[in-house]
């Protein structure tokens, strides 16, 4: 019932920077609700408490929100620690007790865990926790402008490129195993020499050092000039993988392994799938224990 924060130009051609203190992340067990994440800030306020007695302190960063995602850097070399995609954020809050403290659930593209990061804010929590949800709702409608709708279409486009390619494979085995065979028939078609002849040995050369004339299976009898055998010709596996000039026939469903690109498709779903889920965006009292506000 709350209006956005900021114009969506803002969050779709750049983002918005919040700083803030990073208590850190911890894996919970499901994707929303209020218990999840109260018992995650818990943990992790406590943790924080151990690690401030011992000495160190609450590590600051920079939040950039936009609506490719949450990035988390560290504010003086803005390396970024952390970069979470929106589609794969599935609950965001703040604390309605203590303005400082928000959170949200992300869950990891790499080890699909769902992890929960907790912040100590500036007193700017609620805002936080609304940019986050204009961010998201902005990239959800870009996803579906640009081409969410047509997942199942593409999909389609895909498996069918798929099969083209295991056909034209199939068909290439097939022309090798057809050219074997007419070779087998040509060489137990040629005539062989009548019984108890005796075919005399010719020497490698004649007195003038030349190769002489002999019988060869039509299949590998090439003509010659001056007794020099002429290159021979190519047989129809060269013929599949080069031109006449040498270079590989181009083929859009024939490619290497390092050729092909990586699975878009399996990309899209995912993202539709995070975007259906939707974001939930809850204020709560995260602690209800008596702990200290500043950490």
């Amino acid at each position: 019932d709350k209006s956005w924060m900021h114009m969506p130009e803002a969050l779709s051609k750049n983002f918005i920077a919040y700083n803030a203190k990073f208590l850190g992340s911890t894996e919970v067990e499901q994707p929303k609700g209020t218990e999840i994440v109260r018992d995650a800030v818990r943990k992790l306020k406590f943790a924080r408490h151990i690690k401030k007695s011992e000495g160190q302190k609450t590590p600051k960063v920079e939040l950039q929100i936009s609506i490719y995602g949450v990035k988390i850097l560290e504010p003086k070399t803005k390396e970024v620690l952390h970069n979470c995609q929106l589609h794969r954020i599935s609950f965001c809050a703040d604390d309605k007790t203590d303005k400082r403290i928000f959170t949200f659930i992300c869950k990891d593209s790499e080890s699909n865990k769902h992890l929960c990061y907790v912040f100590d804010s500036e007193k700017c929590a609620e805002e936080i926790t609304l940019t986050i949800g204009q961010a998201f709702d902005l990239a959800y409608r870009k996803f579906l402008e640009s081409g969410g709708k047509d997942v199942e279409t593409r999909k389609q486009i895909a498996t069918l490129q798929k099969r083209i390619q295991e056909l034209e494979t199939e068909n290439t085995e097939l022309k090798y195993k057809v050219q074997d065979l007419e070779n087998q028939l040509r060489i137990s078609d040629f005539p062989s020499s009548p019984a108890g002849s005796v075919t005399p040995k010719s020497p490698s050369t004649d007195i003038f050092d030349m190769v002489p004339f002999t019988s060869l299976p039509s299949e590998s009898a090439t003509p010659t000039r001056n007794g020099t055998q002429l290159p021979p010709v190519p047989n129809r596996s060269t013929e599949i993988k080069k031109d006449l000039f040498g270079a590989e026939p181009f083929d859009p469903f024939c490619c290497a392994v390092d050729d092909y690109t990586p699975d878009i498709q399996s990309k899209l779903d995912e993202m539709q799938e995070g975007f259906k889920m939707g974001l939930t965006m809850e204020g709560t009292v995260f602690c209800l224990d008596p702990v200290e506000n500043r950490i």
